[in-house]
């Protein structure tokens, strides 16, 4: 099996060599890069299958702005934002630029391989599927094909995230029924979440804005998420 590379971009010496020690550990080639421009650089040149994301580097270029210039050119390169301030608007602001994942400093490094293990069997998931033959998923007009990850509306193709199709295609699987966060959590992310149910909730407020009035997701108040029966 091949070696998955996880870029890492944090400028703290001693933060970035515990994370590097785990995740090789883990089996990952790591690449270490300190600030915006080099992450930039080297997300160019390809080979990437995930961005481990710091918030707060130094220089010009945040994580913010690397983020936000890798999803105007690649929806399909999963990334974690890793940020020391514990700040609901760094959290939600970070996932609405597409990233698919969050930590906040001190992490467990433990956390953080568990973390990227789950990005890379949902990687592995959809390269499979693109060479198995899947049903089509059809809600309205909203229509997903898991095998070539192509998202349409109407028949216009829409631009989703790895995290927004595999949560979107969750969703569409099972039309009538709800999923509750910690379901989406387990099922989509890979790993319960014990203070992270904003993400799911961001994830959703992400689809429907993408979708528009063709989104099928419906919330059930106090209880999670589902789609709408066509």
């Amino acid at each position: 099996m091949t070696a998955t590379t996880v870029l890492l971009v944090e400028d703290e010496p001693a933060i970035a060599e515990v994370a590097r020690l785990y995740l090789e550990r883990d089996g990952h080639d790591v690449v270490l890069v300190g600030d915006g421009a080099s992450a930039l650089d080297r997300l160019a040149a390809g080979g990437v299958d995930v961005v481990l994301l710091d918030i707060g580097l130094p220089g010009a270029m945040d994580g913010i702005e690397v983020c936000r210039r890798l999803r105007a050119a690649d929806d399909w390169t999963p990334v974690v934002f890793v940020t020391a301030r514990d700040d609901e608007v760094d959290r939600i602001l970070g996932l609405e630029l597409g990233a698919d994942d969050y930590v906040t400093k001190p992490y467990s490094p433990r956390e953080l391989a568990a973390r990227v293990r789950s990005l890379v069997r949902r990687q592995q998931r959809a390269r499979d599927a693109a060479s198995t033959p899947a049903p089509r998923l059809a809600v309205g007009a909203v229509v997903l094909e898991p095998d070539t990850r192509r998202a349409t509306v109407g028949g216009t193709p829409l631009a989703l995230t790895t995290t927004e199709f595999d949560l979107l295609a969750h969703l569409m699987a099972r039309p009538g029924r709800v999923y509750t966060r910690a379901e989406l959590l387990s099922a989509v992310w890979g790993y319960p979440a014990d203070d992270a149910s904003r993400t799911v909730d961001v994830h959703v407020a992400q689809l429907r804005s993408k979708l528009g009035a063709a989104s099928p997701i419906r919330t059930v108040r106090g209880v999670g998420y589902g789609v709408e029966r066509s």
